[in-house]
Protein backbone atom coordinates (compact mmCIF):
# COMPACT_ATOMS: atom_id res chain seq x y z
CA UNK A 1 0.00 0.00 0.00
CA UNK A 2 1.12 3.57 -0.85
CA UNK A 3 -0.25 6.68 0.33
CA UNK A 4 0.48 10.37 -0.87
CA UNK A 5 -1.59 13.14 0.32
CA UNK A 6 -2.05 16.63 -1.30
CA UNK A 7 -4.09 19.74 -1.65
CA UNK A 8 -5.50 22.68 -3.75
CA UNK A 9 -5.42 26.43 -2.59
CA UNK A 10 -8.11 28.20 -4.50
CA UNK A 11 -5.66 31.35 -6.27
CA UNK A 12 -2.50 29.32 -5.40
CA UNK A 13 -2.94 25.68 -6.85
CA UNK A 14 -1.93 22.21 -6.54
CA UNK A 15 1.11 21.57 -3.50
CA UNK A 16 2.70 19.38 -5.75
CA UNK A 17 4.24 20.18 -8.95
CA UNK A 18 3.19 16.73 -10.40
CA UNK A 19 0.61 14.22 -9.63
CA UNK A 20 1.86 11.28 -8.06
CA UNK A 21 2.11 8.10 -10.68
CA UNK A 22 -0.19 6.18 -8.06
CA UNK A 23 -2.52 5.23 -11.11
CA UNK A 24 -4.12 1.53 -11.06
CA UNK A 25 -7.39 -0.52 -10.68
CA UNK A 26 -6.60 -0.60 -6.97
CA UNK A 27 -6.44 3.31 -6.52
CA UNK A 28 -8.60 5.23 -4.48
CA UNK A 29 -8.60 8.62 -4.42
CA UNK A 30 -10.20 10.49 -2.17
CA UNK A 31 -11.08 14.70 -2.24
CA UNK A 32 -13.02 16.89 0.43
CA UNK A 33 -13.38 20.06 -1.41
CA UNK A 34 -15.06 23.97 -0.34
CA UNK A 35 -18.51 24.00 -1.30
CA UNK A 36 -17.62 26.58 -4.25
CA UNK A 37 -15.62 23.97 -5.94
CA UNK A 38 -19.19 22.67 -8.03
CA UNK A 39 -18.97 25.61 -9.87
CA UNK A 40 -15.26 25.66 -10.16
CA UNK A 41 -14.91 21.75 -10.83
CA UNK A 42 -11.16 22.30 -13.08
CA UNK A 43 -9.24 21.16 -10.18
CA UNK A 44 -11.15 17.75 -9.66
CA UNK A 45 -11.21 16.99 -13.57
CA UNK A 46 -7.00 17.51 -13.36
CA UNK A 47 -7.36 14.78 -11.04
CA UNK A 48 -9.47 12.23 -12.94
CA UNK A 49 -7.95 12.98 -16.12
CA UNK A 50 -4.35 11.80 -14.48
CA UNK A 51 -6.25 8.96 -13.01
CA UNK A 52 -7.73 7.17 -15.43
CA UNK A 53 -7.79 3.51 -14.07
CA UNK A 54 -8.83 4.83 -10.08
CA UNK A 55 -11.74 5.08 -8.36
CA UNK A 56 -12.31 8.94 -6.97
CA UNK A 57 -15.00 9.81 -4.66
CA UNK A 58 -15.46 12.69 -1.85
CA UNK A 59 -17.87 15.77 -0.84
CA UNK A 60 -18.07 19.16 -0.09
CA UNK A 61 -17.25 20.55 3.11
CA UNK A 62 -17.49 22.51 6.35
CA UNK A 63 -13.93 22.68 6.07
CA UNK A 64 -11.02 20.78 5.00
CA UNK A 65 -8.68 18.88 7.17
CA UNK A 66 -4.87 18.44 5.49
CA UNK A 67 -2.65 16.84 8.44
CA UNK A 68 -2.97 19.03 12.01
CA UNK A 69 -4.40 21.86 9.81
CA UNK A 70 -7.61 22.74 8.95
CA UNK A 71 -8.41 24.96 5.66
CA UNK A 72 -11.06 26.63 3.71
CA UNK A 73 -11.27 27.31 0.38
CA UNK A 74 -9.04 23.98 -0.78
CA UNK A 75 -9.42 20.90 -1.54
CA UNK A 76 -7.63 18.06 0.86
CA UNK A 77 -6.70 15.12 -1.61
CA UNK A 78 -5.11 11.72 -0.58
CA UNK A 79 -4.03 9.38 -3.00
CA UNK A 80 -3.87 5.46 -2.12
CA UNK A 81 -2.52 2.55 -4.24
CA UNK A 82 -3.58 -0.68 -2.28
CA UNK A 83 -0.92 -4.10 -2.75
CA UNK A 84 -3.58 -6.47 -2.36
CA UNK A 85 -7.59 -4.51 -1.75
CA UNK A 86 -10.08 -4.35 -4.14
CA UNK A 87 -11.75 -0.63 -4.67
CA UNK A 88 -15.33 -1.08 -6.29
CA UNK A 89 -17.83 2.50 -6.24
CA UNK A 90 -21.60 2.57 -6.17
CA UNK A 91 -24.07 5.37 -5.83
CA UNK A 92 -27.09 6.74 -6.27
CA UNK A 93 -29.43 9.60 -6.24
CA UNK A 94 -31.65 10.89 -3.52
CA UNK A 95 -34.89 13.51 -3.39
CA UNK A 96 -35.91 12.85 0.07
CA UNK A 97 -35.43 11.65 3.20
CA UNK A 98 -38.12 8.71 2.95
CA UNK A 99 -36.07 7.01 0.89
CA UNK A 100 -32.70 7.07 3.25
CA UNK A 101 -33.17 3.35 3.70
CA UNK A 102 -33.82 2.16 0.18
CA UNK A 103 -30.87 4.09 -0.44
CA UNK A 104 -28.92 2.55 1.87
CA UNK A 105 -30.16 -1.01 1.17
CA UNK A 106 -29.85 -0.66 -2.69
CA UNK A 107 -25.87 0.14 -2.20
CA UNK A 108 -25.23 -2.41 -0.02
CA UNK A 109 -26.64 -5.36 -2.02
CA UNK A 110 -24.61 -3.84 -5.15
CA UNK A 111 -21.35 -4.27 -2.70
CA UNK A 112 -22.09 -6.78 -0.97
CA UNK A 113 -19.50 -9.94 -1.55
CA UNK A 114 -17.60 -12.65 0.52
CA UNK A 115 -14.37 -10.45 0.38
CA UNK A 116 -16.39 -7.46 1.32
CA UNK A 117 -13.91 -5.96 4.19
CA UNK A 118 -15.03 -2.71 4.36
CA UNK A 119 -17.28 0.82 3.48
CA UNK A 120 -16.67 4.21 3.57
CA UNK A 121 -19.81 6.30 2.88
CA UNK A 122 -20.33 9.47 1.66
CA UNK A 123 -23.63 11.09 1.55
CA UNK A 124 -25.91 14.68 0.74
CA UNK A 125 -25.97 16.34 3.85
CA UNK A 126 -29.17 17.75 3.69
CA UNK A 127 -31.77 15.72 2.10
CA UNK A 128 -30.42 12.35 3.82
CA UNK A 129 -32.13 11.27 6.74
CA UNK A 130 -28.43 9.68 8.12
CA UNK A 131 -30.45 7.40 10.67
CA UNK A 132 -32.00 5.37 8.02
CA UNK A 133 -29.33 5.46 5.64
CA UNK A 134 -27.32 3.52 7.80
CA UNK A 135 -30.02 1.50 9.08
CA UNK A 136 -30.42 0.25 5.78
CA UNK A 137 -26.44 -1.00 5.38
CA UNK A 138 -27.31 -2.39 8.48
CA UNK A 139 -30.15 -4.53 7.79
CA UNK A 140 -28.44 -5.85 3.86
CA UNK A 141 -24.45 -6.02 4.74
CA UNK A 142 -22.69 -9.18 7.23
CA UNK A 143 -22.47 -8.12 10.46
CA UNK A 144 -18.51 -8.57 10.39
CA UNK A 145 -18.43 -5.47 7.58
CA UNK A 146 -17.26 -2.28 8.79
CA UNK A 147 -19.20 0.90 7.75
CA UNK A 148 -17.90 4.89 8.82
CA UNK A 149 -18.08 7.85 6.55
CA UNK A 150 -20.17 11.39 6.89
CA UNK A 151 -22.40 13.29 5.17
CA UNK A 152 -21.29 16.12 3.30
CA UNK A 153 -20.88 19.00 4.72
CA UNK A 154 -21.64 23.38 3.29
CA UNK A 155 -19.65 25.75 6.00
CA UNK A 156 -22.38 27.13 7.69
CA UNK A 157 -24.92 27.84 5.55
CA UNK A 158 -26.86 24.34 5.09
CA UNK A 159 -27.76 24.92 1.57
CA UNK A 160 -26.23 22.56 -1.06
CA UNK A 161 -24.02 19.57 -0.30
CA UNK A 162 -22.62 17.74 -3.24
CA UNK A 163 -20.91 14.26 -3.38
CA UNK A 164 -18.22 13.31 -6.53
CA UNK A 165 -18.79 10.50 -8.36
CA UNK A 166 -18.96 9.96 -12.14
CA UNK A 167 -16.35 12.08 -12.48
CA UNK A 168 -18.09 15.36 -11.23
CA UNK A 169 -19.32 16.66 -8.81
CA UNK A 170 -23.19 15.91 -8.25
CA UNK A 171 -25.89 17.25 -5.77
CA UNK A 172 -28.59 14.79 -3.98
CA UNK A 173 -26.04 11.87 -3.94
CA UNK A 174 -24.81 8.74 -2.14
CA UNK A 175 -21.65 7.57 -2.77
CA UNK A 176 -20.35 4.21 -0.83
CA UNK A 177 -16.77 2.57 -1.76
CA UNK A 178 -16.28 -1.12 -0.75
CA UNK A 179 -13.20 -2.47 0.00
CA UNK A 180 -12.11 -6.23 -0.02
CA UNK A 181 -9.91 -8.03 0.80
CA UNK A 182 -8.14 -10.37 3.68
CA UNK A 183 -5.05 -8.09 4.11
CA UNK A 184 -6.77 -4.58 4.57
CA UNK A 185 -6.60 -3.65 8.28
CA UNK A 186 -9.41 -1.40 9.53
CA UNK A 187 -9.59 0.77 12.35
CA UNK A 188 -12.22 3.26 13.50
CA UNK A 189 -13.06 5.71 16.64
CA UNK A 190 -15.51 8.29 17.45
CA UNK A 191 -16.27 10.46 20.51
CA UNK A 192 -17.56 13.60 21.25
CA UNK A 193 -16.14 15.16 25.18
CA UNK A 194 -19.21 16.89 26.09
CA UNK A 195 -20.86 17.06 29.58
CA UNK A 196 -24.30 16.37 30.15
CA UNK A 197 -26.28 18.40 32.38
CA UNK A 198 -30.10 18.67 33.87
CA UNK A 199 -31.87 15.07 34.25
CA UNK A 200 -32.71 12.66 32.39
CA UNK A 201 -36.27 12.95 30.40
CA UNK A 202 -38.35 10.19 28.33
CA UNK A 203 -39.10 10.90 25.06
CA UNK A 204 -42.74 10.48 25.44
CA UNK A 205 -43.63 11.71 21.85
CA UNK A 206 -41.18 12.06 18.46
CA UNK A 207 -41.64 10.94 14.59
CA UNK A 208 -38.50 10.37 13.09
CA UNK A 209 -36.33 13.63 13.62
CA UNK A 210 -38.42 15.18 15.33
CA UNK A 211 -38.92 15.94 19.05
CA UNK A 212 -42.28 16.94 20.36
CA UNK A 213 -42.45 15.75 23.96
CA UNK A 214 -40.03 14.93 26.90
CA UNK A 215 -41.58 13.84 30.00
CA UNK A 216 -45.26 14.91 28.42
CA UNK A 217 -43.97 18.61 28.08
CA UNK A 218 -43.20 20.25 24.81
CA UNK A 219 -39.48 19.75 24.08
CA UNK A 220 -38.95 23.22 22.89
CA UNK A 221 -40.48 24.56 26.05
CA UNK A 222 -38.13 22.76 28.27
CA UNK A 223 -34.72 23.62 26.40
CA UNK A 224 -35.59 27.42 26.31
CA UNK A 225 -35.47 26.45 30.18
CA UNK A 226 -32.39 25.61 30.30
CA UNK A 227 -30.82 27.96 27.42
CA UNK A 228 -31.93 30.92 29.07
CA UNK A 229 -31.03 33.97 27.15
CA UNK A 230 -29.57 31.77 24.39
CA UNK A 231 -33.47 30.55 23.78
CA UNK A 232 -33.79 33.25 21.60
CA UNK A 233 -30.81 32.16 18.71
CA UNK A 234 -32.26 29.27 18.73
CA UNK A 235 -31.35 26.45 16.22
CA UNK A 236 -27.96 28.14 16.19
CA UNK A 237 -27.02 27.93 19.93
CA UNK A 238 -28.42 24.76 20.09
CA UNK A 239 -25.31 23.71 18.69
CA UNK A 240 -24.27 24.60 22.27
CA UNK A 241 -26.74 22.25 23.97
CA UNK A 242 -26.62 18.81 21.86
CA UNK A 243 -28.91 16.13 22.96
CA UNK A 244 -27.63 12.90 24.22
CA UNK A 245 -30.04 10.09 24.04
CA UNK A 246 -29.44 6.36 25.08
CA UNK A 247 -32.22 3.55 24.74
CA UNK A 248 -32.29 2.94 29.09
CA UNK A 249 -30.54 3.10 31.81
CA UNK A 250 -28.74 0.19 31.57
CA UNK A 251 -27.56 1.34 27.98
CA UNK A 252 -23.71 2.48 27.86
CA UNK A 253 -24.03 3.35 24.35
CA UNK A 254 -24.69 6.86 23.82
CA UNK A 255 -25.86 8.66 20.83
CA UNK A 256 -25.41 12.74 20.72
CA UNK A 257 -27.77 14.50 18.24
CA UNK A 258 -27.94 18.88 16.85
CA UNK A 259 -30.58 20.68 16.43
CA UNK A 260 -31.26 21.55 12.76
CA UNK A 261 -34.36 23.58 12.88
CA UNK A 262 -37.32 24.87 15.59
CA UNK A 263 -41.23 25.02 15.31
CA UNK A 264 -42.56 27.59 17.45
CA UNK A 265 -45.96 26.60 16.49
CA UNK A 266 -45.83 22.67 17.04
CA UNK A 267 -43.55 23.76 20.09
CA UNK A 268 -41.12 20.87 18.60
CA UNK A 269 -37.50 20.64 17.63
CA UNK A 270 -35.35 19.23 14.68
CA UNK A 271 -32.64 16.77 15.13
CA UNK A 272 -29.72 15.78 12.67
CA UNK A 273 -30.85 11.92 13.51
CA UNK A 274 -33.78 9.97 14.60
CA UNK A 275 -34.92 10.85 18.00
CA UNK A 276 -36.79 7.68 19.25
CA UNK A 277 -39.84 7.06 21.91
CA UNK A 278 -39.36 6.04 24.72
CA UNK A 279 -35.65 6.47 24.52
CA UNK A 280 -33.78 8.68 27.25
CA UNK A 281 -32.66 12.38 26.39
CA UNK A 282 -30.25 14.57 28.65
CA UNK A 283 -28.88 18.30 27.31
CA UNK A 284 -24.96 18.64 27.10
CA UNK A 285 -23.06 21.33 27.06
CA UNK A 286 -19.40 22.06 25.58
CA UNK A 287 -16.12 21.18 27.64
CA UNK A 288 -14.01 22.74 25.41
CA UNK A 289 -10.91 20.96 26.64
CA UNK A 290 -12.92 17.90 26.57
CA UNK A 291 -13.95 17.86 23.61
CA UNK A 292 -9.65 18.18 22.49
CA UNK A 293 -9.29 15.08 24.76
CA UNK A 294 -12.60 13.15 23.19
CA UNK A 295 -10.83 13.41 19.11
CA UNK A 296 -7.28 12.01 21.22
CA UNK A 297 -9.57 9.53 22.70
CA UNK A 298 -11.22 8.71 18.87
CA UNK A 299 -7.68 8.25 17.35
CA UNK A 300 -6.72 6.01 20.06
CA UNK A 301 -9.26 3.48 19.09
CA UNK A 302 -8.74 3.59 15.73
CA UNK A 303 -5.26 2.90 16.09
CA UNK A 304 -6.10 -0.32 17.89
CA UNK A 305 -6.30 -2.42 14.91
CA UNK A 306 -3.18 -0.73 13.08
CA UNK A 307 0.56 -2.08 13.65
CA UNK A 308 1.92 0.85 12.31
CA UNK A 309 4.66 -0.88 10.51
CA UNK A 310 4.35 0.48 7.08
CA UNK A 311 1.76 3.32 5.47
CA UNK A 312 -1.72 4.65 6.97
CA UNK A 313 -4.28 6.37 5.51
CA UNK A 314 -6.68 8.37 8.53
CA UNK A 315 -9.64 9.73 7.81
CA UNK A 316 -10.67 12.80 10.06
CA UNK A 317 -14.24 13.22 10.03
CA UNK A 318 -15.65 15.92 12.61
CA UNK A 319 -18.89 18.26 13.12
CA UNK A 320 -19.39 21.53 11.98
CA UNK A 321 -20.36 22.08 15.39
CA UNK A 322 -17.07 21.04 16.94
CA UNK A 323 -15.57 23.98 14.72
CA UNK A 324 -17.87 26.51 15.13
CA UNK A 325 -17.43 25.88 19.07
CA UNK A 326 -13.74 25.75 19.50
CA UNK A 327 -12.99 28.36 16.81
CA UNK A 328 -9.52 29.52 16.61
CA UNK A 329 -8.98 26.07 18.95
CA UNK A 330 -10.10 23.67 16.53
CA UNK A 331 -6.67 22.34 15.29
CA UNK A 332 -6.13 21.05 18.51
CA UNK A 333 -8.22 18.06 17.94
CA UNK A 334 -6.73 17.61 14.23
CA UNK A 335 -3.70 17.61 16.33
CA UNK A 336 -4.37 15.66 18.79
CA UNK A 337 -5.61 13.03 16.42
CA UNK A 338 -2.44 12.92 14.27
CA UNK A 339 -0.21 12.78 17.83
CA UNK A 340 -2.20 9.14 18.62
CA UNK A 341 -1.93 7.83 15.57
CA UNK A 342 0.86 5.30 14.63
CA UNK A 343 4.04 7.38 13.37
CA UNK A 344 4.06 8.62 9.33
CA UNK A 345 0.33 8.48 9.32
CA UNK A 346 -1.15 10.41 6.81
CA UNK A 347 -4.73 12.34 7.35
CA UNK A 348 -7.18 13.82 5.17
CA UNK A 349 -10.49 14.88 5.95
CA UNK A 350 -13.53 17.24 6.86
CA UNK A 351 -15.91 18.70 8.87
CA UNK A 352 -19.54 17.21 7.81
CA UNK A 353 -22.89 17.70 8.93
CA UNK A 354 -22.75 14.58 10.45
CA UNK A 355 -20.44 11.24 11.05
CA UNK A 356 -21.18 7.45 10.50
CA UNK A 357 -19.38 5.09 12.41
CA UNK A 358 -20.02 2.29 14.84
CA UNK A 359 -19.85 3.42 18.42
CA UNK A 360 -17.38 0.98 19.69
CA UNK A 361 -18.16 -2.63 18.04
CA UNK A 362 -20.94 -3.42 16.25
CA UNK A 363 -23.04 -1.71 13.75
CA UNK A 364 -23.06 1.74 12.43
CA UNK A 365 -24.72 4.48 13.78
CA UNK A 366 -25.24 8.15 12.98
CA UNK A 367 -22.85 10.34 15.02
CA UNK A 368 -23.43 14.33 15.89
CA UNK A 369 -20.96 16.76 17.45
CA UNK A 370 -18.34 13.80 17.09
CA UNK A 371 -14.79 13.52 16.14
CA UNK A 372 -14.90 10.26 13.81
CA UNK A 373 -11.76 8.67 12.41
CA UNK A 374 -11.12 5.46 10.18
CA UNK A 375 -7.27 4.15 9.14
CA UNK A 376 -6.97 1.86 6.55
CA UNK A 377 -3.38 -0.25 6.36
CA UNK A 378 -2.14 -3.51 4.57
Amino acid sequence: MQVETFKYIEDKGWSVSAFPMLDSNRTLILVFAAPQFINNPKPIAELIKAYPQAKITGCSSAGEIFGSTINDNSLSVAVVKFDHTMVRIESTTIQNSEDSYTAGSTLAKKLTDEDLKSILLLSDGLKVNGTELVKGFNDTLPQNVVVTGGLAGDGSAFKRTWIIYDGSPRENAICAVGLYGKQLKVGHGSKGGWDPFGPERRVTRSKGNVLYELDGKPALVLYKEYLGDRAKDLPASGLLFPLMIRENTNQEKQLVRTILAVDEAKQSLTFAGDIPTGYLAQLMRANFDRLVTGANDAAMMASNNISGNGPTLAIAISCVGRRLLLGQRTEEETEATLEMLPKGTSQIGFYSYGELSPYTTGTCDLHNQTMTLTTYAE
